[in-house]
Order: C-alpha cells, then structure tokens, then sequence
C-alpha cells in the first residue's frame, strides 16, 4: 500500500475513531440525565403508592401506567448500556487497526517501538440486537 494511501486511511480511521469517542460521550450525558429522572420519577410514584396504600378508596390508574413508563425507563437504560459496549469495542477497534496501519507502513520512529492499542479480544462485546421490556433487577 502506498504511503500517503495509508496515511490518508489512518487518518479516517482515527477521524471515525474520534466520532465513536464523542458519540460515547453523548450516550453517557444522555444515560446520567435519564437515571437523574429515572429517580426522581421513582421517588414521586413511591409517595404516590404509599398515599394510595394509606387511602384504599382513591383509585389511581394512573400508577399503573407511570410503572409502564418506568418499566420503558428501563428497558432505555438498559439500551444504553449495550450501545455504550458496543461504541466502545467499535473504537477499539478502529485504534487498533489505524495503529497496526501505521505501524506497518510507517515503521518505529526515533522514539523507539511505535505502541499499537490492544484489540477487543471478543468479536462482539453485546450479542443482542433487539431489546423488549421485562423485569429487570437494577443494581
């Protein structure tokens, strides 16, 4: 391969490996503002159900849906955390493939053994592609 083909690809890589590093960051923001909601909703319907328990004759459907919605709550922190092993094995990846690239076509430098980031040992960090709400134990 030519040396300004490499380059050139190396480049792209470390640019798509740069992407997946931000996207990770974004999922991260996105999950600590869903779990800051997620307790917040908790505490409320807690009080609520314990304010029904206290009342028998109040009647509240609406808990019963809240609980639906928290039960999807869970099924989207549960998202995130599959599409962050995922972006992270991904970027991996990508680091180690650009390294070995120019490892091989541009040799050690002057500093000595040019570093290759380790490769994602597993093929595939997370082998489910679909996710469906269910009970689910939470830390």
């Amino acid at each position: 391969m030519p040396l300004m083909a490499a380059a050139d690809l190396q480049d792209h890589l470390m640019v798509a490996s740069n992407d997946m590093d931000r996207l990770q960051r974004l999922l991260g923001d996105a999950c600590e503002s869903l779990l800051t909601h997620f307790y917040g909703a908790t505490g409320e319907l807690k009080q609520l159900l314990h304010r029904v328990a206290e009342h028998p004759e109040i009647e509240a459907p609406e808990l019963h849906n809240a609980m639906q919605h928290m039960a999807g709550a869970i099924t989207a922190m549960q998202f995130q955390d599959m599409a962050s092993q995922l972006v992270d094995h991904t970027t991996r990846r990508l680091r180690n493939c650009a390294d070995r690239l120019a490892r091989d076509t541009m040799g050690d430098d002057e500093d000595g053994e040019a570093l290759v980031a380790e490769a994602p040992l597993r093929p595939n960090p997370v082998t489910q592609d679909e996710m469906d709400a269910g009970s689910v134990e939470l830390f």
